[in-house]
This record gives C-alpha cells, structure tokens and sequence, in this order.
C-alpha cells in the first residue's frame, strides 16, 4: 500500500495505485475516490455526516482525510474532475441511453 505524500505531511488514510480506479487517490482500503468524497461536500453541499450516511463505510475521520487531500491537492483534482465531464459530454453526444433507444428523444417534450 502507498500512502501519498505531501509538502504538509503524510495522508495516512489515502492512497494511490496503478490498479485502483486509474490510480486516483483514494481512501485507504476502499475503492472510494477523493473526489467522490469531494464533490459530495462541494457540490451536493453534503456535511461530513451526511455524506458518511451516503457511504456507510467510510468513518468520520476518513471522509475528513479524503476532505483535507482534497484541499491540499484542489487545483489538481478540479482539473482532473472538469477534464471527466468534458470526457462524458462527448461520450453522450456519440451515444443515445437504452431509454433513448427505445422510446426516440425524450428531450424537450414540454416544449
């Protein structure tokens, strides 16, 4: 196991590996990203607890690890995050959902 280093010190409870979803960072132990932690506090605007509710096997202090690597590391992260977004809207543009499929475009039906 690798535990990630920082100019700050060391983040015991995250870590990095080739195998392990792309080599992002995660929680130590789990498959559960950084940046999934973080975008539930960020963006969803989800407290420590709640998201410990929405990931019940994360402890408090692992979801305040994978929070405080966030802040360390936020330029990185964001851009790695804006980079997949931009990777799935062109995804979906090639692509229609087995929804689509079935039913034709659903899109702007109250138009």
């Amino acid at each position: 196991m690798t535990k990630v280093k920082t100019r700050d010190g060391e983040h015991a409870y995250i870590e990095q590996r080739a195998g392990v979803r792309g080599g992002a960072p995660v929680i130590a132990g789990t498959g559960t990203r950084v940046l999934d932690v973080a975008i539930r506090y960020e963006v969803m605007q989800m407290s420590p607890e709640e998201i410990m509710v929405g990931l019940p096997h994360l402890s408090l202090s692992q979801i305040h690890a994978a929070l405080s690597y966030y802040y360390a590391h936020k330029g990185e992260l964001d851009k790695e995050w804006k980079a997949s977004l931009k990777k799935m809207a062109r995804l979906r543009k090639g692509h229609r959902s087995a929804l689509e499929q079935k039913l034709g475009r659903v899109k702007n039906l109250h138009r």
